[in-house]
């Protein structure tokens, strides 16, 4: 089931288009992280999805209402967003800015402020004021008010922006928790891939307004994990030789093999040598998310 469906999704300010015929796909209970430059669409996106505005053309389906449905309202209250930077009153304490906040929505029934406290880790900051947190505490704070309404669908845009190491770490430990713990579906837009490549289970790469790629997180680590290329004369015989000894290798179309598993590239080579398997020409691949991000766009310019 998907929670968020968009089909031709096109935002257009003085004549420019911002999303251009953009589709995503939002699985129940994934994490999926929207990667794109700034200034691809992705807050514009967001903005649509909760509210903030409107699209040019094309619809959207949340919980498979669509879009412009009097019920979207209603799939509208089970989410609970962050866009860009949290708003909190500095003066206040933790639970006084969640007081404050369920009163804006509506929300008369207080008694779970301080179960959503200790859920984001900030039960113990009692009397302090938000203006003396840390900013990764400042953060799971824009977390806890986004889950005042107990939301199904989280989405948070740049969670991480500025952040130490530290508050990363916290944000990063959250997200995991909220996911897993209280099955809340979670859509992540960031420019930090290597730090989202540790808790998406499904990406969207998105470039000049749309999404020229989704893809899962299983998918993606087979396309990026470390491998060696190597272009030989006599494919037969070294084909042969990896399955006698149990090498995890794939041939590439352009008649080239993928090899995996295989920690030192000289030895490799060096041991097929003493084998009789002369290798032509040999190249090793450890592609991070970002290196794959890149390759993608520019393979679309």
């Amino acid at each position: 089931m998907y929670i968020l469906e968009t089909n031709n999704f096109v935002k257009r300010y003085n004549k420019v288009n911002v999303l251009n015929n953009l589709n995503i796909h939002v699985k129940k209970g994934s994490i999926y992280g929207l990667i794109g430059k700034n200034g691809s669409g992705k807050t514009t996106l967001i903005r649509i999805i909760t509210g903030l505005t409107t699209p040019t053309s094309g619809d959207f389906s949340i919980y498979g209402i669509n879009g412009k449905s009097p019920d979207i309202i209603k799939s509208r209250e089970k989410i609970g967003a962050i866009i860009e930077t949290p708003a909190v009153f500095s003066d206040m304490t933790a639970k006084d800015n969640l007081i404050i906040q369920s009163s804006i929505v509506g929300k008369k029934n207080l008694n779970n402020l301080d179960e959503i406290l200790k859920l984001v880790g900030l039960e113990n900051t009692h009397n302090k004021k938000v203006k003396n947190f840390s900013l990764g505490m400042k953060q799971r704070l824009g977390i806890a008010i986004a889950l005042i309404n107990n939301p199904d669908f989280l989405i948070l845009d740049e969670p991480i922006n500025g952040l130490d190491p530290e508050g990363i770490i916290e944000v990063r430990e959250l997200i995991l928790n909220l996911n897993k713990e209280q099955n809340i579906t979670i859509l992540i837009s960031s420019h930090y891939l290597d730090e989202l490549a540790k808790v998406a289970t499904n990406y969207g790469f998105l470039d000049k307004g749309k999404i020229i790629e989704e893809i899962s997180n299983q998918e993606l680590l087979e396309k990026v994990k470390h491998k060696f290329v190597i272009k030989v004369n006599n494919k037969k015989d070294f084909l042969k030789y990896f399955k006698e000894k149990n090498i995890n290798y794939e041939l590439n179309k352009d008649n080239t093999i993928n090899i995996y598993e295989q920690d030192n590239l000289a030895k490799f080579i060096t041991t097929l040598t003493n084998n009789n398997l002369i290798v032509e020409e040999a190249h090793e691949f450890n592609e991070t998310l970002e290196n794959y991000y890149m390759n993608l766009i520019g393979g679309n310019k």
